[in-house]
């Protein structure tokens, strides 16, 4: 009993140690980060936007598109997957319009999912670069901009990522616990792998790429639920890199029910295992730069929710006066550097992007012990849906994020 405990301690401290210099390198790289200036050349660019029974936030997210301001070629694609509401018709009054945005309706195929429209979106475009929205985004009107600038400026970039904000922050609690998320793991943890070891992950929306790289290594992975993480293991892999752009911003609607979030974060988690277990049967996971997004998975989408669970463990049994098993460092530490560093990360952001007060402090201090919980039950109705399929040899079915109207746009 005492070495499985030792080994757990082992793999917090590890845990503890990788936030925690994540965290300080994403600090300092907010803080000293130029962006590069203006191009001689912008290559020309293609936005894709796979869209699904979009209705109630389309019209919003079309006005942001037509806002982008871009001094090179742009077109964009709203790829229509077999929509039934009033998809097409607000796209195609766009396309009316504006001569550069067009309306695509995709053809019905297997299996169904993001991967598989993207990969039809770059089979009827021409491009160097194209960019990635989700189609509840409003990007600012030069996102596009500052990522090629950043692209076409660093050595071996496959394309640049940009900043997820949310637009409904303000909703309810949950919305505000997903906004504060986000700039933990949206930008904080993502500046740092870039300061500490010149490391980007694909973010799924707000993210350039280079035509070429995808053609080199074979466009997206249609069996992919994470297609964004599965793609930045290629990536990685093929020895490009994906520079960070803090001050690329776009803004995208969050869940504002508990349902509708736990069915979005299931399909991430799983999209994650199913990535979890290709690293463990192809080598390209484990070789450079790669075993660090590997060992990155493992941390965020395995270990942490498990030493999550052992750190509660040890704080109820210890309120409940129970004896805990004796080892050389205190176990209800666990529990107490685990809110401690947590707790740390969230107000280091809120700090560095400028979005401090009363209620977002509040929020932060109780989040540990409320929204965090909600990854032991993620994790276990993810491995249970991925066992379930994997046994039975079906395909996960792609889910769906249910949107909701709101007011005005940006």
């Amino acid at each position: 009993m005492s070495s499985i405990l030792m080994v757990i301690m082992l793999f917090f401290w590890l845990l503890l140690m990788y936030y925690s210099l994540t965290t300080i390198g994403g600090l300092w790289y907010r803080i000293r980060h130029q962006l590069p200036g203006r191009l001689e050349y912008y290559p020309s660019t293609a936005v894709l936007i796979p869209a699904h029974n979009e209705g109630v936030v389309l019209a919003q997210t079309m006005s942001a598109m037509a806002r982008l301001h871009y001094p090179g070629k742009l077109d964009i694609y709203l790829l229509d997957d077999q929509s039934r509401d009033e998809t097409a018709e607000i796209a195609k009054s766009f396309s009316d319009l504006f001569s550069h945005i067009h309306y695509i309706t995709v053809p019905e195929g297997e299996p169904k999912g993001k991967s598989r429209v993207l990969n039809y979106g770059l089979s009827i475009s021409e491009s160097e670069y194209f960019i990635v929205y989700d189609a509840d985004n409003q990007p600012e009107p030069d996102a596009l901009q500052k990522l090629m600038e950043v692209a076409e400026t660093t050595k071996n970039a496959a394309g640049a990522v940009g900043y997820v904000k949310t637009i409904n922050s303000e909703k309810n609690y949950l919305t505000r616990m997903i906004s504060l998320e986000f700039q933990v793991f949206q930008l904080l943890m993502q500046c740092g792998r870039w300061a500490l070891f010149k490391l980007g992950s694909l973010a799924g929306t707000n993210m350039l790429l280079r035509r070429s790289v995808l053609e080199e290594l074979g466009y997206y992975d249609s069996y992919a639920l994470a297609e964004d993480a599965e793609l930045t293991i290629r990536i990685t892999a093929a020895g490009w890199v994906l520079p960070v752009v803090p001050e690329s911003r776009t803004w995208e609607q969050e869940p504002e029910k508990i349902s509708v979030f736990i069915r979005q974060r299931t399909r991430w988690l799983t999209g994650n295992l199913y990535l979890l277990e290709k690293s463990f049967r192809e080598l390209i996971h484990w070789k450079g730069k790669t075993f660090i997004l590997t060992i990155q998975h493992l941390l965020t989408y395995l270990i942490f929710v498990v030493l999550l669970a052992f750190s509660d463990t040890f704080f109820v049994m210890s309120l409940l006066g129970m004896e805990l098993p004796h080892i050389a460092a205190p176990l209800l530490m666990l529990w107490f550097m685990s809110y401690i560093i947590y707790t740390a990360q969230l107000l280091s952001a809120i700090v560095i992007d400028r979005n401090v007060s009363f209620i977002n402090v509040i929020f932060i201090l109780i989040m540990y012990f409320t929204y965090a919980q909600l990854f032991l039950v993620l994790l276990i109705r993810s491995a249970f849906s991925y066992t379930v399929n994997r046994l039975r040899g079906t395909t996960i079915a792609w889910d769906k994020t249910t949107r909701f109207k709101q007011k005005g746009g940006r």
